[in-house]
């Protein structure tokens, strides 16, 4: 398994998502679903910095471009969701309003690395 920047960023964006659920599950009673993301929580930290370890010095300085990147796509699935949700949907609290603009911030994050040009030598 080789690391990458790209799986690092990733997985700190998994990772975000998770903690930005939490007070969805809290507010829900869910303390079950909680649980079992509290564990997965662990998991992908502990795999996320692993990744990071194992990641070469030059593959490291290309991490803050990447995390930038990626707080912009949570931004914009924030701001795209509160959009959706006062044109099309009542209200449902601001729990539910965060948890669903994570996952898709996170989701153009991942989208987006499919359209960073190849490497070359790669193609």
């Amino acid at each position: 398994m080789t690391a990458s920047p790209e799986r690092c960023s990733l997985l700190t964006g998994l990772l975000i998502l998770m903690l930005v659920s939490v007070p969805r599950y809290l507010s829900g009673g869910h303390d079950t679903h909680l649980a079992l993301m509290s564990i997965g929580g662990v998991a992908v930290a502990s795999l996320a910095v692993f990744q990071w370890w194992l990641l070469p010095a030059e593959s490291r300085a290309t991490l803050p471009a990447l995390m930038r990147r990626l707080v912009a796509c949570l931004v914009v699935g924030l701001l795209a969701m509160g959009i959706w949700h006062a044109l099309f949907g009542a209200w449902s609290g601001w729990p539910l309003l965060v948890s669903h603009g994570a996952t898709l911030g996170l989701l153009l994050h991942a989208l987006g690395m499919w359209w960073k040009p190849a490497p070359k030598g790669k193609e």
